[in-house]
């Protein structure tokens, strides 16, 4: 078997320092900016798929211990994907109640975040 050749080592070009290629990839503070975007946006995300999908369940079972059992049309025992059907319906219907509900736990999620960053603005006392 013949020996390699032994390839000669190709460089890339150095990166155009100018930013009119693209601006946001000419800092690192820009990728950071990005990568922070993403994260708030799967947290929001993840919030508002729990507002959609876990809370209804939530409501179901605290009703259900609480008010006694869900009564959906003819049947006296509804489950919670009945109360579930009914919330995304009510949804789609653009009712302002269940989008409430449903955004809840971002609005929620946004105003925690909002009391942290109040409380890290105030100024602190300074001991004696």
């Amino acid at each position: 078997m013949p020996a390699r050749a032994a390839t000669p080592e190709v460089k890339c070009p150095p990166r155009p320092r100018s930013t009119e290629w693209h601006p946001w990839c000419a800092s690192r503070a820009c990728a950071s900016v990005t990568a922070r975007a993403k994260r708030e946006l799967a947290i929001f995300g993840i919030a508002l798929l729990f507002g959609l999908i876990a809370m209804p369940f939530l409501i179901w079972f605290a009703g259900n211990r609480v008010l006694g059992p869900y009564i959906h049309g003819q049947s006296p025992r509804a489950g919670p994907f009945a109360l579930t059907a009914d919330f995304l319906l009510g949804l789609l219907h653009g009712s302002a109640v269940f989008w409430i509900v449903a955004l809840g736990p971002a609005v929620l999620l946004l105003l925690v975040r909002l009391f942290i960053a109040l409380l890290r603005a105030l100024p602190t006392a300074r001991d004696p």
